[in-house]
Parts: structure tokens; sequence; C-alpha cells
């Protein structure tokens, strides 16, 4: 009991000075290597049981194929595909959906405006030639292109598996992305039970213990820091106190965070970043000081805001205010022209995606001028799945489900500093940095709102689609 006591007291000192004896990297290095060993295993016993049964299936259809060529007309061919049954060859694999981006896009500005060539009437007859003059507005094939996307939307559409957990090429040994894997073969019934126990009776208290102590910390040091008077000793040490505090609670869930390009770290004006979780504002804070902007929370989350608007200047609104777009706008300005004030840092996706693409950044913090750093970062979903799906499960399920995964293991890259151009619209700036914070982050690039996840599509879109769709009708 001591040991442990010596044990946890030593994470949480370490952790506190921002430092790591680099257990935890070795930790997650040592997973790769039993993941990789599930995988061949599960692969191996795949293959045995496949064996099994194509050798059962060789029998049948050798028998089926010898009845059918004997009951076959003479010169009739019998065609054998290559699953040994009668019929034609199953498809080889390949997709046959071909996805066209432009087509019901949430914008008909971003529709493809390339016009059809005109067809040559060749034809003797006048009547006839007048005819075709009098429809040839109207084609029938300019509404194949609409029935084709509504179709793949039925099928799997852009948005909805963007709200659902990131699915692994893996099995991870996480019982949340089960695949029925844990018993397919003993040893990796042994290894998914020695497993369990390491993450629920190992990590899991222990992760626990020191999310507790942090959080504590966290309210007493901002609360110390809060009593003394505004002026520059205190600003001097707010940053290295609060990335103290936020060491001590990335340590509560096994963060591996790896920072590149330190020397865009931003400095003052507005920060972006995509959002998947609320730990993304834990990983940003563990290495930078940052004003925060958001809703008002009870709760957990209520704890650590009212804590932190001790210390440093934050943006706090009530859910009414928040809809206030001018009030907005107005703190924001107020903020950022202050240069005393730490960078702001926001998420304009305004909700989590699940870290598979970026979504529509909303243009108000695009519109309030001067200096925007863009942050990408993206999670390594093999040792646990960072999102959260705020309509599903609530913040105590949520770090219940984070303090039982291996790790939160994430890379950030820090982008330079991007300014509005001259002539440039809001929306143009704001999806100008979304393909930047994409392309680094390696995330899909859509255009679609985030909040489709809880709303249902606006009676604008509806409206462009069908003017673009008339448009296409007359050959305009």
């Amino acid at each position: 009991m001591a040991f442990f006591q010596v044990f946890v007291l030593s994470i949480i000192i370490v952790g506190s000075l921002g430092k790591s004896f680099g257990i935890r990297r070795l930790y997650v290095n040592f997973l790769l290597k039993i993941f990789e060993y599930g995988r061949v295993n599960i692969e191996t016993a795949k293959k045995s049981r496949y064996d099994d049964v194509s050798a059962e299936t060789d029998d049948e259809a050798s028998l089926t194929s010898q009845t059918s060529i004997a009951a076959a007309e003479p010169g009739q061919k019998v065609m054998v595909n290559g699953n040994g049954f009668l019929g034609k060859p199953q498809p080889n694999g390949n997709h046959l959906i071909s996805r066209d981006p432009l087509i019901l896009a949430p914008d008909a500005e971003y529709q493809s405006t390339k016009k059809e060539p005109p067809r040559k009437i060749s034809s003797s007859s006048d009547e006839f030639n007048a005819e075709e003059e009098k429809n040839f507005e109207f084609n029938l094939e300019n509404c194949l292109d609409y029935v084709k996307a509504g179709m793949e939307a039925i099928i799997e559409d852009d948005v909805t598996s963007r709200f659902e957990a990131e699915e692994l090429k893996n099995w991870n040994l996480l019982t949340r992305t089960n695949r029925h894997y844990e018993f397919i073969s003993w040893r990796l019934t042994v290894i998914w039970m020695c497993g369990f126990f390491i993450r629920y009776i190992v990590l899991m208290p222990l992760r626990v213990l020191i999310c507790f102590f942090g959080v504590m910390w966290l309210v007493i040091c901002t609360a110390l820091v809060g009593s003394l008077p505004d002026n520059d000793f205190k600003r001097w040490m707010v940053p290295p106190i609060l990335r103290h505090c936020f060491s001590i609670l990335a340590s509560s869930v096994s963060t591996v965070i790896t920072y590149h390009n330190e020397e865009n770290r931003p400095l003052n004006g507005i920060c972006v970043a995509n959002h998947t979780t609320p730990i993304d504002a834990l990983v940003l804070m563990h290495d930078n000081c940052y004003s925060l902007i958001g809703q008002r929370h009870g709760g957990f989350l209520g704890v650590l805001q009212r804590a932190l608007a001790r210390a440093s200047p934050h943006i706090w609104f009530e859910r009414a205010e928040a809809k206030d777009r001018l009030a907005v706008a107005q703190r924001l300005r107020q903020h950022v022209s202050n240069p005393r004030n730490p960078p702001i840092l926001i998420f304009p996706e305004g909700t989590c995606i699940n870290n598979t693409s970026v979504m529509q950044f909303k243009k108000g913090s695009f519109e309030v001028g001067g200096v925007i750093y863009p942050v990408a970062i993206k999670y390594d979903a093999r040792f646990g799945d960072a999102f959260w799906n705020s309509s599903r499960y609530s913040m105590m399920q949520y770090l219940y489900m984070m303090m039982t995964s291996w790790a939160i293991v994430c890379d950030v890259w820090y982008l330079p500093p991007m300014f509005r151009q001259e002539g440039e619209s809001a929306i143009d700036f704001a999806n100008r940095v979304k393909s930047v914070i994409a392309k680094q982050g390696g995330l899909v690039d859509l255009m679609w709102d985030g909040q489709l996840k809880r709303m249902k599509p606006k009676k604008e879109w509806r409206q462009k689609q069908q003017e673009e769709f008339t448009k296409r009708l007359k050959g305009e």
C-alpha cells in the first residue's frame, strides 16, 4: 500500500512539473505490439475457419456442377464462378458507387456549373427542327444526378457517419469496439482478460484518484491566483499555474501528446481548431495558456468553468446570450483588442465530430479581424476513441469511457498564422482555414454544418437546390 501511495504521488509531482518518466510512451509502444499480435491471431483463426468452410463448399459445388453439366443440353455453355457456384461471377470488390460531392451540396454555389454542350440536330424536316428547338430546354437525364445522389445518401450519407465512433481496421481489445474476437482463440482470450483487469482494476482507480486531485488542485490554485490584484505579476503567474494544473488533469486519462511546429504556438489573437471532444481544450492548455469561450454548463464542466474564470479572462455565455451573434462578436473584439489577454481558443464547428473529418466552420470568429492561428488535432483511435457523442452519452459516462480506455494518444500541429485577405468574405476565409487544418490532420474536408446531428436541414438549402435544379432543366 505504501508503494502504491508513493507511485501515485510521484506521478502527480512529475505530471505537475510537465515532465514524464517516458513510461506512457513505452506503454503505448507495448500496446501496439499486443494489437499486432492480436491481429495475426484473428487472421489466422479466420483463415482456418474459411478453409474449413471452403472445403465443404467445394464438395457441394462440385456435385452441383457435375449434376448441372450432365443436365445441360448439348452445346449449352455452363458457367461456374470463382466460388464454385453456377451463375454470374461475383463483383471483384470495387466500389459500385462513385460519389459526386458537388451534387446536393449545402449551398448551390458549391455545385458544378458545367453546362452540357448543345445537341446537334440533323434532320431535313423543318417541322422536326422546330419541335426539337422547342423541347431542347428539358432533358430528362438532367435529374439523374439528383436521383443517384439521393440513392447514395439513403445508403450512406456524408453526415451521419461523422457522429459515430471511428471504425478501426484492427480490434483494440476493447469491448466497446468488440467484433466478437475475444473468444476466437484461447491466447487472445487470455490477453483480453488481462487487459480488462489492468484497465478496470489498476488504471481506472488510479486515474479517478489523479483526476479528483487535479480538479481540487485546479480549484485551489485558481482561487489563490484570483485573489491577487490584477497587475503584471498576476498575468505572469497565470500561464505556468494553468499549465501545471492541466498537466495533472492530462495524466488522469494517460495522454501521450506530440506537439509539432511549436514555433507557431499562438501568442495572442484567435486560435481555431477542429473539435472532437472536451479533452481538446485539455490537450491544448497542457502546452499553452488560452482564454476559452463557450456556453455556461452545470455539473463537472461548470466547476471547471468557474475555477478558470477566477484566474484569467474567459467568455462564458448563457444559452440565450449565445444566440446573440452581435453580443458574441462584440465580446470577442474586446478580448482580442487587448494585447495583454492570452489567445482565445475557439472550436468553429460548434459541435464534436468523430475526428475523421472537419465540418463547416461558423463564420463568427472570422469576422472579428486580426490574426487567426489554426491548430490541427488528430487522435489515434486505436488506444481509445476520444469522440464525445453528447446526444448519446453524458459527461460522466464519457469520462468513464475515457478512464477505461488504454490511453489518449494524439498529435497537435501548430500551423502558421493566417490573415483575412483583401476582398475575402468571412465565409471564404473560414473555408480556407478549414481546408488547411483538414489537410494537415489528414481529415476529410466537408462543407456540411455539424449541427445537422441535432436539427433538420435549413429551408434555405432546399430552396437553393430547387433553384439549381430548375436551372439545369432549362439548360442555363
